[in-house]
């Protein structure tokens, strides 16, 4: 087999879970938590380490913004042989009653990006995988980390749906805070859903520096930088959880 088109990877080259930030930068933090990790390919935003955690191989491939960028890398990685894919990322919070910071474990996406319309009819669900939810508020519970678990809003146009829009971005969220969604953010809706249908677990896990509802709370950097760091701790323990689920103790 050639080396994917995009990711520039072939098989082996990854381990059966593949952690997905969007942030090249994150990708780094996130390989600097695994017990070791070596740089392994680096075409456009797609920049992937591989290497082990607890004896256990896991990736980590960073997609870029947006659900097109992630299909691609979802995609490539499946036909690689990836069969855990986990979201670690960002988000804006729109319900009031979420501290700032949060980490959120998306149970389901509202699909409103473009991508997954390409795919799939509207009426199809975008739901994270429940083995990989279950081991992720498993894992938190165990390092007594908070999390709280719910649904995103998944969507394509930053600049109008979040505290930096020129629009009413409120008003055009408020049927989402309505209904009980707990944040927004831009790769769950394809995510979820390809996942499904292509037979491997998907799962998301965001931190959030801010609300909508409530931009004058901003947590620090400090603050992310502790919130990413769980949410990525906990990622890695469920990659563990997920092995031995598949593959048994040994």
């Amino acid at each position: 087999m050639e080396k994917q088109h995009h990711i520039q990877l072939l098989p082996g080259d990854v381990g059966e879970t593949v952690f997905l930030p969007g942030d090249i930068s994150r990708a780094k933090v996130i390989a600097d938590h695994f017990d070791k990790a070596e740089l392994v390919a680096h075409s456009r935003q797609y920049i992937t380490y591989t290497g082990t955690y607890q004896g256990v191989k896991v990736s980590v491939t960073s997609t870029g913004i947006g659900c097109p960028a992630v299909a691609i890398a979802v995609e490539e990685l499946i036909k690689i042989g990836a069969k855990n894919l986990i979201r670690i990322g960002t988000g804006g919070m729109i319900q009031t009653w979420l501290p700032v910071p949060a980490i959120i474990v998306i149970t389901g996406a509202v699909r409103g990006d473009g991508t997954s319309r390409e795919y799939f009819p509207l009426e199809y669900p975008a739901v994270a995988d429940f083995h990989t939810v279950e081991c992720l508020m498993k894992s938190a519970e165990e390092r007594g980390i908070k999390v709280f678990a719910g649904f995103e809003r998944c969507h394509d146009a930053f600049y109008a749906e979040s505290v930096f829009a020129d629009i009413d971005y409120l008003a055009r969220g408020k049927p989402w805070m309505d209904a009980g969604v707990l944040i927004t953010s831009n790769e769950s809706g394809t995510l979820l859903p390809l996942g499904m249908v292509r037979g491997v677990r998907a799962a998301t896990v965001l931190c959030s520096a801010g609300c909508h509802q409530r931009p004058d709370l901003v947590a620090t950097e400090e603050q992310m930088t502790k919130a990413i760091s769980d949410a990525i701790v906990i990622s890695l323990d469920t990659a563990v959880k997920l092995h031995h689920l598949d593959h048994g103790k040994k």
